[in-house]
Parts: structure tokens; sequence; C-alpha cells
């Protein structure tokens, strides 16, 4: 019986889920349209946040108990997740397109946090210290977001620039301000809802199973915390928000290891196993691949995405 109650939770997650992130996308685009900020900008910051939730109210929550196997097996494998599993199924969706500013910027932050998360916890331990330089960096990350916001954009060409421009007045609806926000706050409400039923039925229905903790955190947990990031990927590629697409899964990986571990080792040092170091090098390596397969044509095609998710079924059977 408490079988059936938590497969009905899991169905009833991931409704909310799907509306919470329709609600969440024209929200979010509609404030950038609103206050002229790019899409880029407010994928990599508020909507990265908002679908991050999750993995920050696991995480930090799991630290508090101690559990380190959930706290960072969670942002390790949600980072993997991100790129391999939502980017690909993205792609599949609709071809993605990725900004230069992506390429010189975004992407290789996130590879500069990943590597400070593996050097950083290399000792055996994220420390005080060690969030407070995480902190630090995140803090400046996001200074530059505003200030570039603020200045012609340098890194993009007039042609993306031009067709940017056309796909945000094609494709965003015209919401007024108050709306707008009311459209956000309700879609993140309903996704941080979705995902607490989803994450607790995953994860009961896979202790039942007798699967270990560590998997669990890289998989189950990981996928039910990244589900924000997936639909509300997804949903932008449907609508052609694509910045939104990838800003939010660049943003959410930076947000994840930067800000998530830091707050996680600022609040109460948090044990980093050996074991996750493979895992983080997975990590690495996967935003490499989004780097490599996105460089050629400034877009991710649907064939790039069956390579993402057939490079995610070989860490899968890696960690199995």
């Amino acid at each position: 019986m408490e079988m059936v109650l938590q497969l009905l939770l899991l169905v009833l997650g991931f409704a909310l889920l799907v509306k919470g992130a329709d609600l969440f996308v024209d929200g979010a685009a509609g404030i950038a349209t609103k206050f002229g900020i790019p899409q880029l900008v407010i994928g990599l910051t508020i909507v990265a946040m908002g679908t991050s939730a999750p993995e920050a109210a696991v995480s930090i929550t799991a630290a508090f108990a101690g559990n380190a196997e959930i706290t960072i097996g969670n942002i390790v494998g949600s980072n993997v997740l991100n790129i391999l599993i939502i980017l690909g199924i993205t792609a599949l969706v609709y071809p993605v397109a990725v900004q230069k500013s992506t390429h010189i910027i975004d992407i290789p932050v996130v590879l500069f946090a990943t590597a400070m998360l593996f050097g950083l916890g290399y000792d055996g331990n994220i420390s005080r210290l060690d969030g407070i330089i995480m902190l630090v960096v995140f803090a400046t990350y996001l200074f530059y977001l505003f200030w570039d916001a603020k200045r012609p954009n340098k890194l993009e060409s007039k042609e993306d620039a031009k067709e940017n421009t056309v796909n945000s007045e094609a494709e965003v609806k015209k919401l007024s301000l108050p709306k707008a926000l009311i459209f956000t706050v309700l879609g993140l409400i309903l996704i941080v809802a979705g995902s607490n039923f989803v994450v607790k039925s995953a994860t009961f229905v896979a202790t039942a199973l007798g699967l270990s903790q560590r998997f669990i955190g890289l998989t189950i947990v990981a996928l039910g915390t990244s589900l924000p990031e997936l639909f509300t990927s997804v949903t932008a590629a449907l609508k052609k928000n694509s910045d939104i697409a990838v800003g939010n899964i660049v943003g959410s990986n930076i947000f994840n290891i930067l800000f998530i571990v830091g707050l996680s080792g600022l609040i109460i040092p948090v044990p980093f196993d050996p074991a996750f170091r493979f895992d983080t090098v997975a990590s690495g390596l996967a935003a490499i691949a989004l780097l490599l397969f996105s460089l050629p044509k400034k877009r991710l095609s649907r064939i790039s995405g069956v390579v993402l998710l057939l490079l995610y079924l070989a860490y899968f059977i890696a960690i199995w």
C-alpha cells in the first residue's frame, strides 16, 4: 500500500513540475523583457537559482544531518545530469543555440568551479574556509554578470544579437510586470513542491530496492532535484528561448558548486569521500563535451544531444 501511495505522489510531483516550469519560464522571460535584461543573464541567475532550490534544500539539510554522500553526491550527480541528460534531451526537442559569451565566460567558470571542488575536497573535507572561498568566487561571478549586462556585449556578434532579439520579441509572452512576477513566484513554488514529492517518493522506492546511498545520491536524488532544470530547459527550448535553456543549466552548475557546496561547508564542514573524485572529474568532462559540441556551429544539434545521452549511459554503467 505504501509503495502505491509513493508512486501516486511521484506522478503528482511530475505534474507540478510541468506546470511550474511553464509558468516560471514565462515569468522570467517576461521580467527580462520588461527591464531590457538579456535572457542569458536571467537564465544564469534567476532561473538557475530558482531551479536549483531543491539541490540547495537537500544538500544543506544533508550537511546538517552529517550525510556527506547525499550532500556531495546530489551536487556532483546533478551537474553531470544537467549537461548530459538535460541538455541532451533539450537538444533532441529543439537544437539549442549557445552564445559566444557562454563559450568564453560561463562554461570556463563551470570548469573552474569544478576544479575548485576537486582541489578543495582532495584532502577529504570541504572546510569552512573552503566554503568562504567558494562563496567569494560566486559573489565575484555575480558581480561580473550584472556589470556585463549594463554594457554593450562585445562577445556577441551582430548576427547573434539580431537573431536573439527577433526570437525574444516573437516568443516571449507580453506580460505586465506584476503578472510576470506572480508567474515566476508561483512557478517556483510548484517546482519546489513537485521536486519534494518526486525526491521523497523516488528515494523511498530506491531504498526499498536496497540501493546504496552513494548511488541514490548520484542518480535518484540528483535526478529528482534536477527535474526543475529538465522541465524548465525543455519548456524554454519549445518556446525557442534557447538562452534560458542553456543559461539555466550552466548557471545551475555554477550555483550548485560555488553557492550550495560553499554554504554547506560554511555551515558545517562537509566530508568529501575520495570516491567522489571520479564523479567530479566526470562532471568536468561533461562541461568540456558541452563546449566542444557547441563550438563549431554555436549550437547543440540533435546529434550532439544523442551523444550526450550516450555519454551519460557510459557514466551510469561506470558507477553502477
